[in-house]
């Protein structure tokens, strides 16, 4: 009888230790990890960074290059099939970039958001900027649907992906759009740094 008690103690204390905490972050090609091997992809740092924590968290990738944000909420129905606690939504500069109506994105982002929300799920709204030559106009309006959308909804939120990666050439490969492995680790620490008390 003991020695079933003990096993059954022990059981219990491997399940435990073995459970983990599922965060998703639903991207572009900067989230799948452009240019690199995919252990240098943010989101594999950013499980690195969180593991050095007592719990322990299972970061997963769900960036597609070239995707806007008109896959958001399909894309977040078929990750939510994984029980994440946390979702990050880190999309729109591709939306940006070809020259998508800010309405259009802005309801495309909403949807997944109130999506998420409605599961319960803590979210995080990543911002996103455009480059000057689209016009101040476009640039601000873009810019704005981000900030608006966390406010709404009470997200936290992280105005810019690429903050102080964007225009750095040491940061970046050679097409000068996408980071290298030093800047993917400094969008993980910046991500780290804005997520950490939500765990």
């Amino acid at each position: 009888m003991k020695i079933v008690m003990l096993f059954s103690v022990l059981f219990s204390f491997m399940s435990s230790a073995l459970a983990v905490e599922k965060i998703v972050i639903i991207g572009d090609s900067v989230t799948e990890g452009y240019g690199v091997d995919q252990e240098y992809s943010y989101p594999a740092l950013l499980e690195k960074l969180l593991n050095k924590e007592t719990k322990k968290y299972k970061v997963i990738n769900g960036g597609v290059s070239g995707s806007t944000t008109a896959s958001a909420l399909s894309r977040l129905k078929w990750f939510l099939k994984a029980k994440p606690k946390l979702v990050i939504i880190a999309l729109g500069a591709n939306d940006g970039l070809r020259g998508i109506k800010v309405r259009e994105s802005s309801k495309n982002l909403e949807k997944a958001i109130v999506l998420a929300l409605s599961k319960n799920l803590k979210v995080v709204l990543v911002g996103m900027k455009m480059p000057p030559n689209y016009g101040k106009k476009y640039q601000q309006s873009f810019e704005k649907i981000f900030a608006q959308l966390a406010d709404k909804h009470k997200l936290k939120f992280i105005p810019f992906l690429l903050k102080g990666v964007a225009g750095n050439k040491e940061l970046n490969i050679e097409d000068g759009i996408h980071p290298n492995r030093k800047g993917y680790k400094v969008i993980a620490n910046n991500i780290y740094a804005q997520i950490k008390g939500l765990l």
